[in-house]
């Protein structure tokens, strides 16, 4: 029975994003309820809790040390995490990471990384053999829908409060930190939710279990930096022009919330 109730509901959902309706009563280009609280972590060295209307991500940052990739000797990196924990979420399981969370860590990632959030040159140690890595670690504490764009604003919010801790030889110092990580940029994603020909921002749980297509864009204040598509459904040009309009026009506005 719950079933038949849970396909009626979608379907209802469905019908009303077709004509251009909304569960909750948004407009179509319009984010639900942001809200972002830092340094909420004393063992993090940079830290950002995000909920986006009932979704809920928390985001940690720690530095590491470690020798530099052969091809980028003079260069330091970042590794994305992304753990959907199982309280978030019936549909989450406890273990290793699956498809889900590795597309979101993967996004996030290139996001930060194709949007030269980093200057990478900056984390670099000693040349050739020692650079800072740093980790973005985001856990889902409640999953109602786009947790895409929840992650992005945690994870930007986190590391715009990041510190380098002191480094003795190559010992991190616990507790002691010696200046904040500077950002070159603030990219931030967007991401869009397909019913017929409707496209809308932020799509919820619900929105996500009706709609045909997802697409994700991030941007920094001046390009875009990253893109990824998602569900069997199509965005034709001008959704997509018009998808990247709202997106530089949405995370405007984002930015002077951090």
């Amino acid at each position: 029975m719950s079933t038949h109730k849970f396909n009626f509901r979608s379907e209802k959902i469905l019908g009303d994003l077709k004509q251009g309706k909304r569960p909750d009563e948004r407009k179509l280009d319009e984010y639900r309820k942001i809200q972002v609280l830092t340094n909420i972590s004393q063992n993090a060295d940079g830290s950002a809790r995000v909920k986006l209307g009932e979704t809920d991500v928390f985001c940690g940052i720690k530095f590491g040390v470690a020798p530099p990739f052969p091809d980028s000797p003079a260069e330091g990196t970042i590794s994305v995490m992304a753990e959907l924990l199982a309280l978030a979420s019936p549909d989450f399981e406890a273990g290793p990471p699956n498809e889900d969370s590795v597309e979101l860590a993967r996004v996030v990632d290139r996001a930060i990384r194709e949007g030269k959030c980093i200057d990478f040159k900056t984390l670099s140690i000693t040349e050739g053999e020692l650079c800072w890595v740093v980790f973005v670690d985001l856990y889902i504490m409640n999953h109602d829908g786009n947790l895409f764009d929840a992650s992005s604003i945690a994870a930007l919010a986190a590391l715009k409060e990041a510190r380098f801790p002191k480094l003795e030889g190559k010992m991190i110092v616990k507790g002691e930190y010696t200046k904040k990580l500077k950002l070159d940029s603030n990219p931030l994603l967007s991401t869009f939710g397909k019913a017929g020909a409707t496209v809308f921002l932020d799509p919820s749980l619900e929105e996500e279990k009706a709609m045909t297509a997802r697409l994700s864009i991030g941007v920094t204040e001046d390009d875009v930096c990253a893109m990824q598509k998602g569900g069997s459904g199509s965005f034709s040009a001008d959704e997509v022009n018009s998808a990247i309009d709202m997106a530089f026009k949405n995370s405007k506005v984002i930015r002077k919330m951090l």
